[in-house]
């Protein structure tokens, strides 16, 4: 019999310079992973799909941008939420003179 997840509490680095894993997906959770990921000016996460998962980036820090490969560019700023749907190709972009740090979180979306 598999083990449910259980409540946890995480801590996040205020001073990570990288990507930091928060969330591993199963057996941790259902279907979700999550990450901390810290972009310097002018770099990105690399263009990639989404495939069967949902999206969500929580923008701690900085400012961004999520460019859509079809669709709209999202700018980010902290305190902004974007939502990027299943089987949506994108790419995050750090924009500002600082760090882009920000939380994402994939769950399946089938």
């Amino acid at each position: 019999m598999k083990k449910a997840p259980e409540p946890k509490l995480i801590v996040l680095d205020p001073n990570a310079k990288e990507y930091m894993r928060v969330l591993g997906g199963p057996p941790e959770t259902v279907t979700m992973h999550s990450g901390l990921v810290v972009l310097e000016p002018e770099k990105s996460v690399g263009t990639h799909n989404t495939k069967n998962y949902e999206e969500v980036l929580v923008v701690l820090e900085g400012a961004g941008k999520m460019v859509i490969t079809g669709g709209p560019t999202l700018e980010l700023k902290a305190g902004t939420v974007a939502y990027c749907p299943p089987r949506t190709e994108h790419n995050v972009i750090c924009v500002g003179p600082g760090r882009l740090r920000y939380v994402y979180i994939v769950a399946n979306a089938e």
